[in-house]
């Protein structure tokens, strides 16, 4: 949704006439707090779902790693039994 400059226009007429030209300032700033703040929430939760996806990869890629490790354990643990 693109505002264009004649419905921002049309909007602060609207809270002109609502709010009066003592209170715009106060909402002005109020509003410019909250979207930053929202926009810090959404960040920090996009930044916990990447820390997760990265856990995920790794334990998936060291579970692919063990694979061939364990395939080469075997054969030495069975020789040490043998042994033993």
């Amino acid at each position: 949704m693109n505002l264009g400059m004649t419905e921002i226009l049309i909007i602060l007429l609207i809270a002109l006439l609502l709010f009066g030209p003592r209170k715009l300032p106060e909402l002005g700033r109020s509003l410019g707090q909250s979207i930053r703040e929202f926009q810090r929430g959404v960040r920090s939760v996009r930044e916990e779902f990447e820390r997760a996806a990265e856990v995920k990869e790794f334990k998936e890629i060291k579970e692919e790693l063990s694979k061939p490790i364990e395939e080469v354990r075997k054969p030495i643990e069975a020789k040490e039994e043998a042994k033993g």
